[in-house]
């Protein structure tokens, strides 16, 4: 089937092409893509992945991800932004918290939608030394792929308790919604952090 229609089928795809799952899941976890990584854990759950497996990939994923971003600030500085003011605009707000916060922001601003892509380039920015940013770098990305994976694989249980002998169907709808849900949460959390 190229194109499952319901969620059994999905998961059944996803476990029948592992490896590729994994790499895709790296590449998201890199850009720090909530939403794949809360349905990676509910894949988890499904036994379509390897919970284990899955951390490593994240946590990797995630931590490289942000030293990439970390090197391009560091080098560039901010003059290739010129063409993307928007991305400029937050890049400078993540940029102004790291000032005076750096240990809270990188802990803690891969949750914040707006805020997760940014913030390694306005880490670069900085002055702020190597040596410690991959430290907490380090110790963020373990935190972030162990509490959304886990976010994602304890829907998962709920989501089969609550579903019984429902179809697939809604269970996928179920898994939107948190989904959607968690986007909003994400956004909410954002404009939050850019009012600050």
């Amino acid at each position: 089937m190229l194109f499952p229609t319901d969620l059994a089928s999905f998961l059944d795809l996803i476990s029948q092409h592992g490896d590729a799952a994994y790499s895709v899941t790296f590449a998201y976890a890199a850009s720090h893509s909530l939403l794949f990584t809360l349905f990676g854990g509910y894949a988890a759950h499904s036994g379509a992945l390897s919970l284990g497996t899955l951390f490593i990939v994240c946590w990797i994923g995630s931590f490289t991800g942000d030293a990439i971003r970390f090197w391009i600030g560091r080098r560039f500085g901010t003059r290739w932004l010129g063409s993307f003011p928007r991305i400029k605009r937050a890049v400078l707000v993540a940029a102004r918290l790291a000032e005076s916060h750096y240990f809270w922001m990188i802990l803690f601003h891969r949750y914040p939608h707006g805020i997760r892509g940014v913030a390694g380039f306005a880490y670069g920015m900085s002055e702020l030394p190597w040596s410690a940013f991959l430290v907490l770098n380090f110790l963020s990305a373990g935190v972030w792929s162990g509490t959304i994976l886990s976010v994602g694989y304890a829907f998962g249980q709920v989501s089969e308790k609550l579903m019984g002998d429902v179809s697939s169907q809604l269970g996928f709808g179920m898994l939107v919604a948190f989904l959607g849900l968690s986007w909003f949460l994400s956004k909410k959390l954002e404009r939050a952090v850019e009012q600050h």
